[in-house]
């Protein structure tokens, strides 16, 4: 399956102040993008005294690679770690290629839980179109831990927030001063991944990242922005639940009301890219709003 065809293609990118500094608010990020092929997906990293710390490891762990090396060509600093920030395989793929490159890559214990069974359904989605890229084996990144930390990682102050479901069974969100990394919490250019359909549950990962006080967001893919960003994106996952509830969910969905709810939807947002993310999530918050009427 090809979702991806209307991104950029790759390139780098650095938001932020002064080379160096990786705390605060005056912290510079790179960003490395993925070509369209495999979704435009971004890695960022910040510059600490002792080194890189990176965010997220592609689709492709051959560019999970191409991201390190420029960040390492940008810097003259060597990555030191690497944080996956939920188990999608955008998020995690690229693991093993950075662990045999003495990366220490890690996630929180609900993150690394999920990835299985997660590596287990992409792979029928996309191994074969990736052939030989394609990861063979599940990802294994090291944990931190269940509980929110902060800690200096290559000289990079950061405080890692382990949160729960949302788009993904759970997430981590990178803090480093005035920034967050909030991975797919966050899309601005994209209708949202719905496949859990855990609407009020990603709501609620949003204010987590509302009470953080950011005034800089890193999304996924798309480009950063400001506090704004949580606002579009709640304003968005909400109209998507009353547009479902509007529709007095009971039963299954069938076609014709999938394709009213999704043409609603669509008109609404005409801006945003790959309505399939939404549209492949449908029947699933149409679920869960169908059991909370039925209590």
């Amino acid at each position: 399956m090809i979702f991806a065809r209307k991104f950029a293609h790759s390139a780098v990118v650095v938001f932020g102040l002064a080379a160096g500094s990786a705390v605060a608010n005056t912290a510079q990020v790179g960003a490395f993008t993925s070509p369209a092929k495999t979704f435009s997906t971004a890695s960022y990293w910040l510059e600490g005294s002792d080194g890189l710390l990176m965010i997220d490891t592609q689709f492709l762990p051959k560019e999970g690679l191409q991201a390190v090396e420029q960040a390492e060509r940008e810097t003259s600093k060597k990555v030191k770690t690497a944080i996956v920030l939920h188990p999608n395989p955008d998020k995690f793929n690229g693991t093993e290629a950075f662990q045999k490159r003495a990366i220490q890559v890690l996630t929180s214990d609900a993150v690394i839980a999920a990835i299985p069974s997660v590596h287990i359904i992409r792979t029928g989605w996309f191994a074969e179109e990736y052939t030989p890229d394609y990861p063979a084996n599940a990802a294994k990144p090291a944990s931190f831990g269940n509980a929110t930390i902060s800690q200096s990682f290559a000289g990079v102050a950061v405080t890692l927030h382990a949160l729960g479901p949302g788009c993904s069974a759970a997430h981590v969100v990178v803090q480093a001063g005035d920034a967050v990394f909030v991975g797919d919490l966050i899309n601005p250019e994209n209708h949202a991944w719905l496949e859990l359909g855990t609407i009020d549950a990603w709501l609620d990962r949003l204010e987590d990242i509302r009470k953080m006080n950011p005034t800089r967001v890193f999304p996924g893919r798309g480009k950063p922005g400001g506090v704004e960003l949580i606002d579009n994106q709640a304003a968005y996952l909400r109209f998507v639940q009353k547009t479902v509830r509007d529709a007095q969910p009971s039963g299954a969905l069938g076609g014709l009301r999938k394709l009213l709810l999704q043409r609603t939807i669509e008109n609404a947002y005409p801006k945003l890219g790959y309505a399939l993310f939404m549209r492949d999530g449908l029947e699933k918050v149409w679920e869960l709003e169908a059991r909370k009427g039925n209590k």
